[in-house]
């Protein structure tokens, strides 16, 4: 069904392979969109749109305190006084729960 193709990267220009098994996998996940650059060119960008740490270095982070421990903590959305806010570890641990809970 799918074909192997060749498109042009909309970065620096070069053609590249969107592969058969690359146009299943965005098939399957619902994309729509063929990718518009090339592996190498997504890397650097991914690369540079990420600062220390996974965070993105532009974004704006506002201050909270986590519902959980008490700790003060930086989160990267305005909390709003009907939901809790949680610091990366009370987050990342209760997310660990639902994990193992749903595979129960």
């Amino acid at each position: 069904m799918y074909q192997d193709k060749t498109l042009v990267c909309k970065d620096c220009g070069e053609g590249f392979t969107f592969s058969a098994s690359e146009q299943e996998f965005y098939a399957s996940k619902g994309f729509e969109n063929e990718p518009g650059r090339c592996p190498a060119c997504r890397a650097a960008r991914k690369q540079r749109d990420r600062g220390f740490g996974g965070r993105r270095e532009d974004r704006e982070m506002f201050p909270a305190v986590c519902a959980n421990c008490g700790a003060q903590t930086s989160v990267p959305f305005r909390p709003s006084s009907d939901r809790p806010v949680y610091c990366r570890d009370c987050f990342q641990g209760s997310r660990a729960g639902h994990q193992q809970w749903a595979r129960a």
